[in-house]
């Protein structure tokens, strides 16, 4: 069974970077596309960006292009946000997900098969 395991979060200033890590585990990771989405306190889940099964396409959702980097590493089985010059309305659980490779790349989570847990982030003024 595939699993997702989400670390990297924590409370910082805003300004302030933070790279998420998301390691897959009971398949091979390259099978799979790979996203983020995150969900803020009163708010409905959200795309943030998303990468194909290779690493060579991604998608960021518009209001984040220049702060936020996907990334993947199929050798070991992970995937990065790279978040930068982070502002309270970052604040939010950041989850990650898969969907399988020959399916399309999308941005809606009721398309991935598998969550992982959360990480949070918190953003302070």
């Amino acid at each position: 069974q595939v699993q997702l395991a989400e670390s990297g979060g924590g409370s910082v200033q805003a300004g302030s970077s933070l790279r998420l890590s998301c390691v897959f585990s009971g398949g091979t990771a390259a099978s799979y596309h790979m996203a983020w989405f995150r969900r803020a306190p009163g708010k409905d889940r959200e795309f943030v960006a998303a990468i194909n099964w290779k690493g060579d396409v991604t998608d960021t959702v518009d209001s984040e292009k220049g702060r936020f980097t996907i990334s993947r590493d199929n050798a070991k089985s992970t995937m990065y946000l790279q978040m930068n010059n982070l502002k309270p309305d970052d604040t939010a659980v950041y989850y990650c997900a898969a969907r399988f490779w020959s399916l399309p790349l999308v941005q809606s989570p009721k398309l991935y098969a598998f969550f992982g847990q959360g990480t949070q982030v918190t953003v302070s003024p």
